[in-house]
């Protein structure tokens, strides 16, 4: 048996039959460290060991720490997640990581994770009867996790890319007609927060964007609002947060009719403040509570329940505004980019296949428009 060149590692036979390999490889963290590799011949150790070596000629260094999935999806959302998302994308995240990935998961080694074992994750998955868009969400945050394992160094690939997916089919055509829209507004006069629905109508802004929304924001002489912060129940406190994106930050027109209830709601409000007395908190907000507070997302959701009924069933959601917003506009020939740019979407094919729809009418005018001209 010749004897293996100064780096090559060295192969031995153990007690227990199996052949072990190693090499010293240095790590991420700059030091030197011994590395076995196992087989059930030496044939197979070899094999395993030049495999390892040939990643090592490659500079790929390994993992100072021979990290768990679960050690290191806490590191990740600590040290990764953490300072650089939303406190709502980390809350969203570390819910996955803690109630799905861990259970099957958690106890494997990092850089032992295989193809297999991503497959039985999601399968394990489709047994507990969680739906296509949950899947896929808790397959995206462990193929994120892996994606920042690998620029560290930690793992040779990401094995999760390596798993598809069903993807979800996203419901279109959920907004709500001209008709449904005027009948909306007609019967939400009455409500003490109807100006909140007509500019969710007429300029698709979200939930969060509308409660987190104060006076400041408001020009009502330059007919323009600001959209610079949501309002978000994170950890159990409402919080003021950045926009949902970088272009969800942005500056909208306000038509005349949000202008007309903007300022009929003042009035209203100024009469509240006057009602409440010493118990008033003064934050600014355009949408408060009776006591100038902010609003609780979730009693939003309440009120909008009651003024819905008028619509009958089946019950539109209240982001369906924001759907009825970029159909109608869409339908009325503003440019895709335009009404991008007033929703505040991240990219335009969001506009374009998520939210936009034709209703039936509007295909079939175009058909005829299109009949006409080959006439």
């Amino acid at each position: 048996m010749t004897r293996r060149a100064n780096g090559e590692g060295t192969i031995w036979k153990k007690p227990d039959g199996r052949w072990c390999g190693a090499v010293y490889a240095q790590t991420t963290k700059g030091t030197r460290k011994r590395v076995y590799v196992y087989g059930k011949t030496r044939t197979e150790a070899r094999e395993k060991l030049t495999a390892l070596q040939r990643d090592l000629d490659r500079g790929v260094r390994v993992p100072a720490e021979n990290w768990t999935v679960e050690a290191y999806l806490k590191h990740w959302l600590d040290a990764v997640v953490k300072p650089h998302k939303a406190p709502k994308t980390y809350q969203g995240y570390e819910l996955v990581v803690r109630r799905h990935i861990l259970p099957t998961l958690g106890r494997k080694r990092l850089k032992s994770l295989s193809v297999p074992d991503v497959r039985n994750f999601v399968e394990r998955l489709q047994e507990q009867g969680m739906g296509t868009r949950g899947i896929q969400q808790a397959h995206a945050v462990l193929r994120n996790a892996l994606q920042s394992a690998m620029r560290d160094e930690l793992v040779v690939r990401n094995v999760a890319k390596l798993v598809q997916v069903k993807t979800p089919r996203y419901e279109v055509g959920r907004g709500l007609s001209v008709e449904q829209s005027r009948t909306l507004l007609r019967h939400s006069k009455s409500d003490r927060l109807h100006a909140l629905y007509v500019l969710a109508v007429y300029l698709g802004l979200r939930r969060g964007e509308l409660l987190g929304m104060r006076w400041s924001n408001v020009d009502l002489d330059q007919e323009f609002v600001q959209v610079t912060h949501t309002l978000q129940r994170v950890d159990g406190e409402l919080r003021f947060q950045p926009p949902k994106t970088r272009t969800s930050r942005r500056t909208v027109p306000l038509p005349a009719p949000c202008i007309e209830a903007l300022r009929a709601h003042k009035v209203s409000q100024d009469k509240e403040r006057l009602l409440a007395g010493p118990k008033w908190c003064d934050e600014g907000m355009v949408f408060s509570t009776t006591i100038g507070t902010p609003i609780e997302p979730d009693n939003l959701s309440r009120s909008w329940y009651v003024v819905r009924k008028v619509l009958g069933e089946p019950p539109p959601r209240f982001h369906d505004m924001r759907h009825t917003c970029v159909s109608l506009l869409l339908a009325e020939g503003a440019p895709p980019h335009v009404v991008q740019q007033i929703v505040g979407h991240s990219a335009i094919d969001v506009t374009m296949t998520i939210y936009a729809h034709a209703s039936l009418d509007e295909k079939r005018t175009a058909l005829q428009r299109l009949g006409e001209r080959l006439a």
